[in-house]
């Protein structure tokens, strides 16, 4: 009788330990795609995003279609859309193993002009161009200092931080390639009371 009950209860433990395998196994078949295709944590550092993202935020990135991928269970190959204002993060041009957040303002194609703090985009829609109004992310007090004009390739994107004054961004080092950038900003995380979706 004895060694029936510790057969039993041997048995038990293999059934336990096997349900135990299952249920990492699926975590991470379900986990590993996710975290690497489609969605990657992101902690703000520095102020050039303030006052809409603040060093020591974290952040989810939305990386789909922005990489593309050869997998029997899927293919992306089609880079995703981006539009203008969007807060998207990118490789650093000057430094790959660097992550930078900014905020798109020029579009591939696009003539981009900074002249008295003001930012007019020309384009085929606009040939003789729009001064963009920015006033839904930055102060109406905000100055964009840094007189230019750039005039971007068909796969290049001309990116600012909002806070203008303390931003290393396009001003600087001009467009972001389109295949630095590896995600749009999808969710503010942290600190809890400012959770926010975009």
């Amino acid at each position: 009788m004895k060694k029936e009950e510790a057969d039993y209860s041997y048995q038990g433990v293999g059934e336990f330990i096997l349900e135990i395998i299952k249920i990492i196994a699926l975590a991470f078949i379900i986990i590993v795609p996710i975290r690497v295709f489609l969605f990657q944590p992101f902690f703000v550092q520095g102020a050039s995003m303030e006052p809409n993202f603040e060093d020591g935020q974290y952040l989810i990135i939305n990386e789909f279609g922005f990489k593309e991928t050869d997998l029997k269970i899927i293919n992306v190959e089609s880079f995703k859309n981006l539009e203008r204002q969007q807060a998207v993060v990118f490789r650093y041009p000057m430094d790959p193993k660097k992550f930078f957040i900014k905020r798109i303002i020029g579009l591939p194609g696009e003539k981009i002009q900074i002249k008295n703090s003001e930012i007019t985009i020309f384009n085929e829609s606009h040939p003789l161009g729009f001064v963009l109004d920015e006033k839904e992310y930055i102060p109406s007090n905000v100055r964009t200092k840094g007189d230019s004009v750039v005039s971007l390739k068909d796969d290049q994107y001309f990116v600012l931080g909002d806070n203008r004054a303390f931003s290393s961004d396009s001003r600087i080092w001009g467009p972001v390639p389109k295949e630095d950038i590896i995600g749009e900003v999808l969710l503010r995380a942290w600190p809890l009371d400012k959770i926010s979706v975009y």
